[in-house]
């Protein structure tokens, strides 16, 4: 950790030193000699890392080093900040002010260097040995190839069978009254890995198969938040003005208004994680109590929920693995690619006395397993994670030994990452997006070769999903993870590890042996991560001048005036959750700001009050969601790589942003905004979502095949418009194409984009027609279609030679058509995996797929299971 926060001062004070070196002016020299100290001390800090778990001197050491780092880091965007900020003052003002700033900084590089060279001259005394410069600063390097997503594995689950039988007989048998049933245990036993195979079970899908819903509730348990997660999930579609009511809903009545949408239907929906007997209480109304046979199941630590929710079931207690169960499920984490549940005979007895350590707790098994998966299957290796293992117990037990290993085995360039995600709320399901974007933004991923940094940020999330301290919510058709989030106890220990290295706070009402929260924040905490309201945190708050990246996950609009108050040198601001009601300028101040998202900006009809916009130039990330149109100051954001836009068009006024040359993501334009730029500026956009409102067909072919980097482009089409036949032959590198919103008609197939290989239609009318153009597509591998809405035939149909290449397919909301669909022999010789949800067909023709090794549902399919090839093999497939 020390050594990251030494590698970012050292990027950010050559990053001074390159783009403002006319502020330095005076000091330039200075600020260059303490970044070359810094540097050699960089060189040291792998060893010592190494070191200071056993040694309290060496930890000391560290330490020290860290806060010389943040002291630098400190010094150098302070100044910037007051000459920046200075810049708009008369000029003998400003020289003055100028002046007397680089006086003070120069004072303050001198401090600095002296406990520099204090530092270093105690390095001996400690032991600490240099490792070369080079090597410190390259790190790791990662492999060129891209991992394997963790889910293309099976999930690892031993000792479930006989608990999971007893569950589902719970939950379709029995009496027709609605029943609450209760699995109990404590954290990390496995409540939710049972859960979850309980709720895909196939006798649990076919009897609740039109009403499923699965809600996290957490020890930070918001009911409206529950009942909005349950609400998206059950058969209801809100029309727009219904939309709108909901969104105003108090909690009181959105609990009123799932009640009603689930009355008389036969439901079953998960709330796991529940922790209190208020909790329950709270979310218990919003369920009917009628005798049409719905379910509730809780995960719970706490026996009392349990009772509270239905006193006549009794609560289902998971137990500890024995030990077959736990070696079975040591030698499947462990061992990659093992099947025959054993390991090698050298290491079975070393294996075996670090699994007696994990008490049959499935949680410490598998982050145990992560651990020496990782690693060499040699004797010598093994048994220098037991000798570690076994000092960490001497001081902790459990689970909380081999998560603390865990964390220290990591590269120091997975650490950061690995601690940022403690920042959010428990149980908090977080957009693989929002944060490899986070995790660039706060300077955590380094370039590597010519890899992309958002490659090697996903990279970096694999890593720690393949060490099971990540755990997988959702991926892609092509299982790359949309969605994860981390176990509780695996939160704490992100906690308790950010509190001790300054790394992040947090603020919240929940007190827990885990909870950073405090009346005063630690003077250097680098991350501060607020879950209040702001009323009542801008009430408590003081100095936090050290704060660099400010985190708001509470649900009320907040004042701009006041962040600028108290966080003048933040460079990642992610109001995501919240909005902002007053006067915005003052974040045009934040000169240091790389990163911003916000949901709304509230209560400004007049565009020019959000021209700070144009002043934030070192901004990157960019998410906004505007009630007026777009300010033209945008325009001056050049460094901006990601723009991700929800905005009102008026009339008369496009949006002029081709001055953005650095652009990589761009979603949210209009096409009429689209058009009136100069596409051919944007040689670096590589993905492209467009609203299509008023379309020049030839114009907007033209203006996609400019883009010579473009891979993947998203239309969109603005109601009551449609989407155009455009000719794509001429996009010769996008190989991404989703198109969502009416179609009248289809480009022919060699007019479809040359290198296209995933294609994404959604919310249209085809038929057998469009269906004979898409099987000829030469070069497509993935193909969804999804919520359609109409099939023109009864039957859907594959010809003997069509998707000659295709290798996953993906069928979707198709309820009412077609009936059948038949796939001729021949026809998608190479299809690997098939996914159906939401579909009510029957299908002809599974047989000839030989290639078939996956199949995905989530409907009753035992019309059709006996039509797969080697149909005894199929008692895995996934739902």
């Amino acid at each position: 950790m020390a050594e990251s926060a030494v590698s970012f001062a050292v990027e950010r004070i050559g990053d001074a030193l390159l783009q403002k070196a006319i502020f330095l002016k005076g000091v330039h020299e200075q600020v260059d000699r303490m970044q070359r100290e810094l540097k050699r001390m960089q060189c040291f800090l792998k060893d010592a890392d190494a070191k200071q778990q056993e040694d309290e001197r060496v930890r000391h050491w560290v330490s020290e080093i860290q806060d010389v780092a943040y002291d630098a880091e400190d010094a150098i965007d302070a100044f910037i900040f007051n000459v920046e900020s200075g810049r708009t003052k008369f000029f003998p003002c400003r020289m003055f002010k100028k002046l007397v700033s680089s006086c003070k900084v120069g004072k303050e590089i001198e401090a600095i260097q002296i406990k520099i060279q204090d530092i270093s001259k105690s390095r001996e005394t400690y032991g600490i040995n240099s490792i070369g410069e080079a090597t410190s600063q390259a790190g790791q390097r990662l492999q060129k190839l891209r991992y394997i997503s963790p889910l293309v594995k099976e999930e690892i689950i031993v000792g479930l069978k006989e608990d999971t039988d007893k569950l589902v007989e719970q939950l379709v048998k029995g009496d027709e009254r609605r029943r609450a049933v209760s699995i109990v245990g404590m954290g990390g036993i496995g409540k939710t890995t049972l859960a979850k195979k309980v709720y895909n079970d196939s006798q649990v899908m076919g009897y609740f198969r039109f009403c499923r819903a699965w809600a996290y509730v957490s020890q930070d348990c918001r009911p409206r938040d529950v009942f909005q997660n349950i609400l998206n999930q059950i058969p209801y579609k809100p029309n727009e003005d219904e939309a709108k009511k909901i969104e105003k809903m108090q909690e009181h009545e959105f609990g009123d208004f799932l009640h009603e949408r689930l009355k008389e239907k036969r439901f079953l929906v998960v709330l796991d994680d529940i922790w209190e007997s208020d909790d329950w209480k709270c979310l218990a109304k919003a369920f009917p109590e009628e005798n049409n046979g719905s379910r509730l199941l809780l995960t719970t630590r706490n026996k009392n929920v349990a009772l509270q929710a239905d006193a006549q079931s009794v609560p289902y207690e998971v137990k500890l693995l024995s030990e077959e169960e736990s070696w079975k499920l040591f030698c499947r984490s462990a061992i990659p690619g093992n099947v025959t549940e054993s390991c090698p005979p050298e290491l079975k007895e070393l294996g075996e006395k670090m699994v007696k350590k994990c008490a049959g707790l499935p949680l410490a098994i598998v982050v145990l397993g992560g651990l020496l998966s990782s690693r060499t299957q040699l004797l010598t290796v093994w048994e220098e994670v037991f000798n570690k293992l076994r000092a960490h117990f001497a001081v902790s037990n459990g689970v909380d030994a081999i998560l603390s290993l865990s964390y220290i085995d990591l590269p120091h360039n997975l650490k950061s990452c690995f601690l940022y995600l403690g920042l959010f709320p428990e149980d908090k399901v977080i957009s693989k997006r929002r944060l490899l974007l986070l995790w660039i933004a706060e300077g955590f991923i380094t370039q590597q070769d010519e890899q992309r940094l958002e490659d090697t940020a996903e990279d970096y999330l694999n890593q720690l999903i393949n060490r099971n301290l990540v755990q997988v919510v959702s991926v892609s058709v092509n299982e790359r993870v949309t969605r994860c989030r981390i176990h509780d106890l695996v939160r704490d220990l992100c906690i308790k590890k950010a509190k001790e290295q300054n790394f992040f706070e947090i603020k919240n009402d929940i007190v827990s042996p885990s909870s950073t929260s405090s009346s005063l924040p630690s003077t250097k905490s680098r991350r501060l991560g607020i879950y209040l309201d702001f009323k009542r945190y801008a009430s408590k708050q003081n100095s936090t001048s050290y704060v660099r990246s400010l985190l708001f996950f509470g649900d009320r609009p907040l004042s701009s005036n006041f962040i600028y108050k108290y966080f003048k040198l933040l460079r990642v601001l992610d109001l995501e959750a919240v909005g902002i009601i007053s006067q915005p300028n003052s974040l045009g101040k934040l000169v240091h700001l790389r990163y911003l998202t916000l949901k709304r900006v509230e209560n400004f009809n007049d565009p020019y009050l959000l021209s700070f916009l144009g002043k934030l130039k070192g901004l990157q990330t960019l998410g906004v969601e505007f009630s007026t149109e777009v300010p033209i100051l945008i325009q001056k954001m050049e460094n901006l790589r990601y723009l991700f836009l929800s905005y009102y068009k008026k009339v008369g006024k496009p949006l002029q942003i081709d001055t953005l040359r650095n652009l990589q993501t761009l979603s949210g334009i209009y096409f009429s905004d689209w058009q009136q730029n100069d596409t051919s500026e944007f040689t670096s956009l590589r993905k492209l979502k467009i609203e299509v409102d008023d379309v020049t067909v030839a114009e907007f072919s033209n203006s996609i095949a400019k883009l010579a980097n473009l891979r993947s482009l998203y239309l969109e089409a603005v109601s009551p418009n449609f989407i155009p036949c455009f000719v794509m032959n001429s996009w010769l590198h996008l190989s991404k194409l989703l198109l969502k919103g009416s179609i009248p008609m289809l480009p022919k197939a060699d007019e479809f984009p040359p290198s296209l290989t995933q294609l994404t239609l959604e919310n249209i009318r085809l038929g057998h027609g469009h269906m004979m153009i898409l099987e000829k597509l030469p070069k497509l591998l993935i193909f969804r279609l999804r919520r359609m809405s109409k099939y023109l035939e009864e039957e859907m149909q594959v010809s003997a030679d069509g998707f000659p290449q295709l290798k996953i397919l993906q069928l979707s909301g198709l309820r009412t058509s077609p009936r059948l669909l038949i796939i001729n022999k021949g026809g998608m010789p190479k299809l690997t995996h098939l996914q159906i949800f939401e579909c009510y067909f029957n299908i002809d023709g599974l047989g000839e797929l030989l290639h078939l090794r996956k199949v995905d549902v989530n409907v009753a399919y035992h019309r059709w299971i006996s039509s797969l090839p080697y149909p005894s093999e199929w008692h895995k497939i996934r739902r």
